[in-house]
């Protein structure tokens, strides 16, 4: 594990930040009403909808930046073979503009800040805070492990519930074929069969049914993308999954790895401790962590230790903040966060495995029902014919 010199270390934390982030406020009147409505919908669409670099591009553009920095290799050569290389249509705009920025003399942290949200906060303020301190190539190689890390994990995840998907899959489309066939046999002998006893038949029905698998498919996928963004519209949905027994323990589980990687980062970094804990709380992307971001961020403002800040959430499990005191105490907070974070990453693997094992039974569970539901349906419509024949 690379170290980087004592200059880059964390220092102060129990005295709260040393320094506070810049932040950018807007000019200008604000609207009313109707319009303040419509701002408001725009606003949450261009959030959900505004293109953002994915994780495994991340982790590869943090890894090239860091090997290539480590090597002395210039900051403008850099941007330009980057620019060269094979890209997204998204990426490769960023990226040229990040590339005519440094060339004009800005930072490459300015050039960053102005692609405006299409690198997550995490990677950009840790982009700030090592070019501050000259350990730039360090802190793109710790970034590159945190993503790639977290890329693992999602493959892990998809693969295991892959079959179960191709199974739910296969499920929809039999049924659609059914409800098609249904019709055509109506159509034919006057006698109408409803497969799922919603008056589903024929093409008509076919038509609502795909209509009906379209919009779950879009609803899923628009509260998974909200959820990563961190909107707050979606706090209550993650709030009721995580009252789900099994569900919300693996959950919980994977978001205390995730803040235990993040502000195992951020400190090491140097970065001030309000941004850091910002930062870090933010990274979890669940509500039952975000939710006390203003109360955390107002207790370290108030000169409280991490430990203390941390325990009057509630949130944390108490081998967690043991720790955190333990590590306050003596002065090795940085060296016991790293600890934590590879102890609750291999925790998180197998939560995962326990989200995938719950996914998987869940989605058996959904086809088993259509197919129970189908079957009987049709008995009972045979078992009808049969007594009206008699």
């Amino acid at each position: 594990m690379l170290k980087a010199p004592l200059g880059w270390r964390w220092r102060a934390v129990r005295f709260g930040a040393l320094a506070e982030r810049r932040t950018m406020s807007s000019v200008g009147s604000t609207p009313d009403g109707a319009d303040q409505r419509s701002v408001d919908i725009l606003g949450r669409l261009g959030a959900l909808l505004s293109p953002r670099i994915s994780t495994k591009r991340l982790a590869q553009l943090c890894r090239r930046f860091s090997t290539m920095l480590g090597a002395g290799v210039d900051i403008r050569t850099l941007c330009q073979r980057e620019v060269e290389r094979p890209q997204p249509p998204a990426l490769r705009q960023r990226m040229l503009s990040i590339r005519d920025a440094v060339a004009r003399g800005e930072s490459i942290t300015e050039a960053i800040e102005a692609t405006g949200d299409y690198f997550p906060p995490l990677f950009r303020q840790m982009v700030r805070v090592g070019e501050q301190t000259g350990y730039l190539s360090e802190v793109l190689q710790r970034l590159a492990e945190h993503y790639e890390q977290r890329v693992a994990i999602r493959q892990r995840f998809l693969a295991t519930i892959t079959w179960p998907m191709i199974q739910l899959a296969i499920a929809v489309v039999v049924v659609g074929l059914l409800i098609w066939i249904m019709g055509m046999i109506a159509g034919t002998t006057d006698v109408t069969v409803d497969p799922l006893g919603l008056g589903l038949v024929g093409t008509t029905g076919l038509i609502k049914y795909t209509a009906f698998w379209v919009l779950v498919v879009l609803g899923v996928f628009v509260v998974w993308r909200a959820a990563g963004r961190g909107l707050v519209w979606t706090r209550p949905i993650q709030r009721l999954v995580l009252q789900i027994p099994g569900v919300g323990s693996a959950l919980q589980t994977l978001a205390v790895a995730r803040f235990a990687w993040a502000l195992h980062l951020t400190l090491e970094s140097g970065m001030p401790l309000r941004d850091a804990m910002r930062l870090s709380i933010r990274s979890t992307r669940n509500a039952r962590y975000t939710d006390h971001e203003g109360a955390i961020d107002r207790s370290i403002a108030a000169g409280h230790t991490i430990y203390e800040t941390l325990t009057t959430t509630g949130a944390f499990p108490a081998d967690f903040l043991d720790a955190v005191h333990v590590g306050e105490e003596s002065g090795r907070l940085v060296e016991s966060m790293e600890h934590l974070a590879e102890q609750y990453n291999q925790q998180a693997a197998a939560a995962l495995k326990t989200l995938a094992t719950f996914a998987g039974w869940g989605v058996w569970a959904l086809v088993a029902m259509m197919i129970i539901a189908m079957i009987f349906r049709l008995f009972f419509f045979y078992l009808s014919q049969i007594t009206g024949a008699l």
